[in-house]
């Protein structure tokens, strides 16, 4: 449980570290007897506070000097921070203090920077540029406190109060799991090796949706038997067949547990799937339609390789574009000469483009986006044809360069952009300034 809360707030503290200064007499503060200085704002008629192994949820910032390196409100779509209280790493640690704290109190903690490194975030050493023996200030506001046995009991009651409104009879099975079949389905009996596309909605118990596969292009495919979501929706799928629809109740137990998944579900909280099976084949017809799409895939690949030399000469020809290819293929056609700063190796530089295949299908425009790609040049950022092409304009020029996949993408899947794709773009060089330092490079 403190691995959790380790990673979740840890890692984003280490992520923004600068430097603070901190006074050494810690006016206003008081101190317990393991030497944690504290300033405690009550903000409610509360006394329940945490114990090891309560489940709490804050909002939280700290700062070294006067920077701040995480605020949770600011962060994770400003929901609180929630954990399992764990025993204390040091005396005087985060945890010292939080359990000084009942629900609606806000506090002040200054934290001794070398043991919050080395004991709670589990680091050989504190960073150089913080200094021995300073402080780290948190300031936290307690928002809940929870056992697990309350817990445990609030999802118990909340599940009761679901099945009854939503006139829920069906009795749940063995391992808890309710399934409420809207439309049987058909086929084979999905079993362990069969492969299972199916739609499916997640939501919380409270109507609050995680996810759905509806928003995706197409469903989702797995193989039955391997793990691919929660245990519960794996039973559910089990005594399903193709064509079927049903809603899956999911209790905590079959799904996240008493830790949840941070961010994203709280602890024992039972989980709601609407599923939709969509095909099931067995792994032998699986294994066949594999086979056949990654040989119509190969046979593709090989076309688009054949064929690509004679659609450019088309190309060339219905466009009338008689300029000759550079050595190395690229076709360099200028529209306007710039008249501002060369481009150049090691120089960052700006432009706007437009991406099309040789059919005029559009992959990319800077433009639609309202907004130049930046980057620097002679340093592999970008295709061959670009590093070439770009490096003969001016800032203001304005160039066509026709990139056969040589210079591109070559046999690479870009999805809208097929293997061996001869590419078009529109260019115009926007900008060009000197590389920065490293020290202050973006």
């Amino acid at each position: 449980m403190k691995n959790n809360f380790v990673k979740s707030l840890g890692f984003l503290f280490l992520l923004a570290l600068t430097t603070f200064a901190c006074s050494s007499k810690y006016a206003g503060f008081d101190k317990t007897a393991n030497g944690l200085y504290y300033k405690i704002i009550k903000g409610s008629k509360d006394t329940i506070k945490p114990k090891l192994g309560d489940w709490v949820a804050v909002q939280m910032s700290w700062k070294y000097k006067d920077s701040v390196m995480f605020d949770s409100r600011k962060s994770q779509g400003g929901m609180p921070v929630r954990f399992q209280v764990p025993a204390s790493d040091f005396k005087g640690d985060i945890y010292e203090g939080i359990k000084l704290l009942a629900a609606g109190d806000s506090a002040v903690f200054l934290i001794n920077s070398d043991s919050l490194f080395m004991k709670t975030f589990h680091q050989p050493k504190r960073p150089k540029f913080i200094d021995t023996n300073s402080v780290i200030t948190f300031n936290i506001k307690l928002i809940t406190v929870d056992s697990p046995q309350g817990l445990m009991k609030k999802e118990q009651d909340e599940l009761a109060k679901y099945l009854k409104d939503k006139n829920i009879t069906v009795q749940p099975t063995a391992s808890g799991l309710y399934f409420v079949e809207a439309l049987a389905g058909k086929g084979v009996k999905i079993d362990s090796g069969s492969w299972v596309t199916l739609q499916f909605k997640v939501s919380l118990i409270d109507g609050k949706q995680l996810f759905s596969s509806y928003d995706r292009p197409e469903p989702i495919g797995f193989e039955y038997g391997k793990r691919f979501d929660t245990k519960g929706i794996e039973e559910a799928i089990g005594n399903m067949k193709k064509g079927g629809k049903g809603t899956a109740i999911v209790p905590s137990k079959l799904a996240y547990g008493e830790t949840g998944r941070a961010g994203v579900v709280p602890p024992f909280a039972t989980m709601i799937y609407d599923l939709e099976i969509v095909n099931v084949q067995t792994k032998a017809e699986h294994d066949k339609t594999v086979a056949a799409e990654k040989k119509k895939s190969e046979e593709m690949v090989q076309k688009n390789k054949t064929e690509e030399s004679a659609n450019l000469a088309k190309y060339l020809k219905e466009k009338k574009i008689t300029t000759k290819p550079n050595p190395s293929g690229l076709y360099y056609i200028e529209k306007a000469k710039g008249t501002g700063a060369r481009a150049a190796a090691g120089k960052i530089v700006k432009v706007h483009y437009t991406g099309t295949l040789l059919n005029g299908t559009k992959f990319d425009s800077s433009r639609d986006k309202n907004t130049p790609y930046e980057f620097t040049l002679g340093q592999n950022r970008v295709i061959q044809g670009w590093e070439e092409g770009i490096a003969l304009m001016n800032v203001g020029g304005k160039a066509t360069l026709i990139v056969p996949s040589s210079l591109g993408y070559a046999g690479q899947d870009k999805g809208i952009i097929p293997p061996y794709s001869t590419l078009v773009f529109d260019i115009e060089l926007m900008d060009v300034q000197d590389s920065k330092p490293a020290s202050i490079k973006k």
